[in-house]
């Protein structure tokens, strides 16, 4: 069974690093960073290790 938390996640980063509109981009992009918070708890550690790279991208899109 996969991850749902972690799938989520994913997505909501992938939505934040290609969103537009300058308000959307910092709705979606704090969506993203509790969508990942939410997922750190229940994941393996190659997840962990998959998170964290997508919390690094959207910390370098954000600047």
């Amino acid at each position: 069974m996969a991850n749902k938390l972690f799938q989520k996640a994913r997505e909501f980063v992938e939505e934040a690093l290609h969103s537009e509109h300058e308000g959307d981009q910092h709705n979606t992009e704090e969506i993203a960073k509790n969508a990942l918070s939410s997922a750190f708890a229940n994941t393996t550690e190659a997840e962990k290790e998959q998170l964290r790279e997508f919390q690094e991208e959207l910390e370098n899109h954000s600047k």
